[in-house]
């Protein structure tokens, strides 16, 4: 209030000029508090900005972690595959090293060749039962068209309904995993 007040003015326009200059000191004070808020406002920036650098770092690292672990999957897969082929074929070279052996035989009789056949025969079921593999579709079974393959059927008052009759080729399974259907004539379908 170190203005002169004029006489003409009224109480309500001091005071208007009082706000107004109190609304101008605010003015300036507010002035270096955008200063601030502009400098809190870039810091905030600048830690949001490296918080998503950082983030995206992890990101394409795990993204590489991803790969590597697919790639090197896919590798141990293919490797397993291999050995196992491997591990089956080095149990069936006896077997044909047992056949070529038969076959340079020519001093043998024919039950000296059925013996070795028989032999040969157990040495190869041996195999399949050490991998797990057990065969199915025997004379009497019930027909399944899961299991079995029916390529004839025969009418036998003897047998039941859906009955194998007869077994063309029997068939292999490892587990529940079927590997051949049994091919066979079914009875009374």
């Amino acid at each position: 209030m170190d203005e002169e007040i004029k006489k003409d003015e009224t109480p309500a326009d001091i005071e208007e000029k009082e706000t107004a200059g109190e609304e101008i000191k605010d003015n300036k004070e507010e002035k270096p508090k955008k200063k601030d808020k502009k400098s809190k406002d870039s810091s905030l920036i600048e830690t949001l900005k490296a918080q998503i650098a950082e983030k995206d770092d992890k990101f394409l690292r795990l993204a590489a972690e991803y790969d590597n672990f697919r790639k090197r999957s896919v590798k141990e897969k293919s490797d397993i595959y291999a050995s196992s082929k491997a591990d089956v074929i080095n149990d069936i070279l006896p077997i044909l090293d047992n056949f070529e052996r038969a076959a340079q035989n020519s001093e043998a009789d024919f039950d000296g060749y059925k013996k070795g056949i028989e032999l040969i025969f157990n040495q190869f079921l041996g195999v399949l039962k050490k991998y797990g593999v057990e065969s199915f579709g025997e004379e009497g079974e019930d027909f399944d068209p899961a299991m079995h393959s029916a390529v004839m059927v025969v009418e036998d008052p003897e047998l039941g309904s859906n009955v194998i009759a007869q077994v063309f080729s029997k068939g292999y399974k490892i587990g529940d995993k079927i590997i051949r259907e049994a091919v066979v004539k079914v009875a009374n379908t």
